[in-house]
């Protein structure tokens, strides 16, 4: 599909979403053909093949999760009121609102969030979630882990910081658009390149300059000799003596470069990729008491207590979100 197709989709679909946000989501049906064909089936059927919703929750709140591709996830979120109590994770959350008013604390101020408008959150900052207004909010927010920035920023070893949570960017929106048009399907492998990389070249035009010195190549390396090996080892307790044997660095040195890379701590990294598992688990019919030990959890209160702390909710909450009856 050629880039003006594309981008007339994503607008088509970005408009007819703002102005429909109160309809019903509505059954499959056949894939569309043409620009405005795909905004209108967007805007009925939110996603159509993926989506989980049912009575439990009624039309008004609903969660849709894309399949997840090296790490990036995407979902499309329509509630009212208050959703996400304060919580951080270690990925870019990276939005776009398509009704209502999306509202948020972030970095010690209240924020607001209108169609049109990029929503923008750090790895590691603190920030909660609701609707605006009574119109209730819907959105889609694509979920970037930091080292698929690193990989497209030329080199760079640290991550752009862009200060501002919510801008305005008609060519970032589109690329965001693009990457969030079809919740569905996994984008093939050369587009998701270009998504990444013009992603990436757009948060680094918004960011501040502040940098500091850049990363010895020996240094980046250890960073990620750690993060393999706690990815290896997620489910048992990693001592900072044996990232110190795998890297030759000191516990303090490896916590401070590891955070300038990944956005995050070594143990909130773990933490987090817990719970990604313990998500795909969800999905299906095992008892929170059963996912919280094969995620690596000690109980079903430690599960739920990082889970609330991670996403604002419980999992619990989340599963009911996602559509799945137990």
């Amino acid at each position: 599909m050629c880039p003006a197709v594309v981008a007339a989709a994503c607008n088509a679909y970005l408009y007819k979403m703002s102005l429909m946000s109160q309809r019903s989501l509505a059954s499959k049906s056949h894939q569309p053909d043409g620009p405005d064909q795909v905004g209108q089936h967007l805007a009925a059927a939110g996603g159509s093949g993926i989506e989980r919703s049912c009575g439990l929750l009624g039309p008004s709140e609903s969660l849709v999760q894309a399949p997840v591709v090296r790490g990036i996830e995407r979902i499309e979120m329509r509630f009212h009121g208050v959703m996400y109590e304060p919580h951080r994770h270690d990925t870019y959350g990276l939005g776009l609102t398509l009704s209502g008013v999306q509202t948020f604390r972030y970095r010690g101020a209240s924020r607001a969030g209108t169609p049109g408008d990029i929503i923008i959150l750090h790895p590691d900052e603190l920030h909660d979630g609701a609707a605006g207004d009574e119109q209730g909010l819907s959105y889609r927010m694509l979920y970037l882990p930091p080292e698929r920035l690193i990989e497209a920023s030329d080199g760079s070893d640290r991550l752009p910081f862009v200060p501002a949570p919510v801008i305005r960017d008609e060519a970032f929106r589109l690329c965001l658009a693009e990457a969030l048009i079809d919740l569905e399907g996994e984008p093939a492998d050369l587009a998701l390149d270009d998504l990444i990389a013009r992603i990436a070249a757009s948060l680094w035009q918004h960011a501040d300059a502040a940098g500091g010195a850049r990363m010895s190549a020996v240094a980046r390396e250890a960073v990620f000799r750690c993060r393999d090996y706690l990815r290896d080892h997620l489910h048992r307790s990693v001592s900072s003596q044996e990232l110190e044997a795998i890297t030759g660095f000191d516990r303090y040195t490896i916590a401070r470069q590891f955070r300038r890379v990944f956005g995050t701590s070594p143990h909130h990294y773990v933490v987090l990729r817990r719970l990604d598992y313990a998500k795909t688990l969800l999905l299906g019919e095992e008892p929170l008491a059963g996912i919280a030990v094969h995620s690596g959890f000690a109980d079903q209160a430690h599960f739920t207590r990082h889970f609330k702390k991670a996403f604002g909710i419980t999992p619990g909450h989340w599963r009911r979100l996602a559509g799945v009856a137990v």
